[in-house]
């Protein structure tokens, strides 16, 4: 009964949602002093944004764009056997760690695109995961997101989800930079900030909840790619990044680090079934940047860490971080 998880049974029960779009944070600084108390502070993680529905001992774990991804991640399946009779919808990042046992986004790339039997427990072995659940949606047939966010968090805690592969990390209430000083010592992405009396917002990308980074990163569309040179020929030396505007996508620059050999080859087996003959970009690119260009419809999504904003609008020194398979073109847009 939810009444033994701290909320009052109500006379009705409600059937579990077939799909609950996560909540989004917006780019911002750490509240001022005066507002530190009124925020509870995560870890930020840098995985896979994942809604994970269970009921009856059966697990569906779904994707920020609505993708079924469960098959990819089996051993998550456990979480079922965890919370029994339990239905429960959980909202929490999927993630994996680099050989120095910190979370990586990079790390998890291989296991997100892999749908085949063989070789999901192939790099299941060699790379397993974990759900860091953040969020109580659904609980026992009562939604719970109009409750605030501390008593999502009561609930949540009071599961007591801990297992070989999920966790529920801890938040704190205030203490803002001393948990983003803690997050740059735990090697993470940075922290995010949510107001104590929040509720959820599906689908929505909301002041409520505030993500602080320690570096900038910012998702892109792929809009085509140059030819390597030297060690990449016949393979990609550039992407070429956009983002989608009102009048089009608008290009902000092309990226030719950070990619593994695994990564450069995976691009171009995908990237060649999209090819077109003209740009997807809304105007003109510089000569330099067109030159040899392969252009290819903007359905693939990435993500960049770099720099800064150059004052025409580009990317100062991107450095690639990978493909977001969990993310459409139309969900990108320009963090500020």
């Amino acid at each position: 009964m939810v009444a033994e998880h701290g909320r009052e049974p109500t006379s009705t029960r409600e059937p579990m949602p077939e799909l609950i779009r996560p909540m989004l944070a917006t780019l911002g600084e750490l509240p001022p002093p005066g507002e530190d108390d009124e925020y509870g502070y995560e870890m930020k993680w840098d995985g896979l944004r994942a809604i994970i529905y269970i009921a009856g001992g059966r697990v569906r774990v779904v994707s920020r764009n609505d993708r079924d991804v469960t098959v990819a991640y089996p051993e998550l399946q456990a979480l079922g056997q965890a919370l029994g009779d339990v239905p429960a919808v959980l909202d929490g990042e999927i993630v994996a760690c680099d050989p120095a046992g910190r979370v990586s986004f990079m790390a998890l790339q291989p296991r997100i695109h892999v749908r085949d039997p063989a070789q999901i427990e192939q790099r299941r072995k060699r790379t397993p995961v974990t759900y860091k659940v953040f969020d109580l949606l659904h609980l026992e047939g009562h939604d719970t997101i109009g409750l605030p966010y501390t008593q999502r968090r009561e609930l949540l805690e009071s599961l007591r989800l801990a297992g070989p592969h999920w966790d529920t990390p801890p938040y704190t209430r205030g203490g803002g930079a001393q948990a983003l000083a803690e997050s740059q010592k735990q090697h993470l992405e940075g922290i995010v900030a949510k107001r104590l009396d929040s509720r959820y917002e599906p689908g929505r990308r909301s002041s409520a909840w505030i993500k602080v980074k320690h570096t900038r990163t910012q998702e892109v569309v792929i809009g085509g790619w140059t030819p390597g040179k030297g060690r990449r020929e016949g393979t990609i030396g550039a992407l070429l990044l956009g983002i989608p505007t009102p009048e089009g996508l608008e290009y902000v620059g092309q990226v030719g680090t950070g990619f593994t050999h695994e990564e450069l080859d995976e691009l171009y087996r995908m990237l060649r079934p999209l090819e077109r003959e003209t740009p997807p970009f809304a105007h003109p690119l510089p000569t330099r940047d067109a030159k040899d260009a392969h252009w290819v419809a903007p359905t693939l999504v990435g993500e960049v860490e770099f720099g800064e904003w150059t004052r025409d609008g580009r990317l100062r020194q991107p450095s690639w971080r990978g493909l977001r398979h969990d993310k459409s073109p139309d969900e990108v847009v320009r963090e500020s």
